[in-house]
């Protein structure tokens, strides 16, 4: 792969499929080489809108494309177990969108085939991805703001309730968490590794799913982080890193931030700003392309055992947000 374009497959045309695939054509060194879908007319029509050369009416005749040298399962996340092993047992590697699984076990089956066949996989967190964050973890481990004290993150938006949509519907793993909970746990975990107590709490919406979620983590350290997500409310979707000697916070959206803000006593506001065309997918993209070309099965900045890890404290606290009998 060091001399060609890296071959993408897309299984699945969704929204974040297109979002995606939108930033892979922008970027040199990639081409979108085919897409699949259950549907051959769905997959059919994007093929059509993104001038893809092939459309797949099936997730195994994706699979099964010798063309293609990683997948990205962009389906919802309650089938990302299933389409990402169909892909591995047919021998492509994996960049599987967040959440990697819908719990720890279905991602440890994920990780287990992967290793097994000696392929690349990675769960799409893009954030981990962004300039800025990388910015903001080489700042704190140059103990920039001393150390943290505590990690405040939050992540909601209004969606209108649907009982048969995805985000509503408890049979495809909806509510606020798994969608969007990722973010601001993926961020405090990233900074503070695992932690040793977890509390949360949630109202839930009609069909039982969590729809207005806290999240509050201890760790070890001492340092805490305050955590939330929800569907019901716009929230301001900012993030809080606060240290001994400072702090740096990510101005909304913070999961994409295009600005990074580090605030410490005595000294002036440093503001570190990162412009970048389309719609912050190309990091990841260019991310899985390094990996691949060097022959590594995974990436350093979201390691699959983080990737498994987060998913533990996930369940752990789906485990505390169980709707009242």
């Amino acid at each position: 792969m060091t001399d060609r374009p890296i071959r993408w497959g897309v299984l699945g045309t969704g929204q974040i499929a297109r979002i995606f695939t939108e930033d892979l054509l922008r970027l040199p060194g990639h081409e979108v080489t085919a897409v699949g879908s259950r549907s051959p007319t769905t997959a059919a029509a994007f093929a059509d809108r993104y001038g893809i050369a092939t459309a797949h009416g099936s997730w195994a005749d994706l699979a099964a494309d010798d063309r293609i040298d990683v997948v990205y399962v962009a389906t919802p996340h309650s089938a990302h177990r299933a389409a990402a092993l169909h892909c591995l047992a047919a021998g492509r590697n994996v960049l599987v969108e967040k959440p990697f699984a819908t719990n720890a076990a279905d991602a440890a089956d994920i990780i287990a085939l992967a290793r097994d066949r000696g392929l690349f996989a990675m769960e799409a967190m893009w954030t981990r991805f962004n300039p800025l964050i990388r910015q903001l973890r080489a700042l704190v481990a140059e103990g920039a703001i001393g150390r943290i004290e505590a990690v405040y993150a939050d992540f909601s938006f209004a969606a209108a309730f649907d009982p048969e949509h995805r985000l509503w519907s408890p049979g495809l793993a909806g509510g606020a968490l798994l969608d969007i909970g990722v973010y601001p746990l993926s961020l405090a975990w990233m900074l503070l590794g695992e932690p040793v107590s977890v509390q949360a709490t949630a109202a839930h919406a009609p069909t039982g799913v969590d729809a207005n979620t806290g999240i509050l983590l201890g760790y070890a350290s001492g340092a805490v982080a305050l955590l939330h997500c929800g569907l019901r409310a716009e929230s301001p979707q900012t993030a809080t890193v606060v240290g001994t000697a400072g702090r740096l916070e990510l101005p909304a959206p913070f999961y994409n931030p295009a600005a990074l803000v580090l605030h410490r006593p005595g000294t002036p506001t440093e503001t570190f700003r990162c412009a970048f065309e389309g719609h912050g997918y190309t990091f990841q993209a260019e991310e899985v392309a390094a990996r691949l070309r060097e022959g590594a099965l995974e990436s350093p900045l979201m390691p699959l055992d983080e990737t498994h890890a987060i998913l533990r404290t996930l369940d752990a606290i789906a485990a505390r947000l169980a709707p009242p009998a």
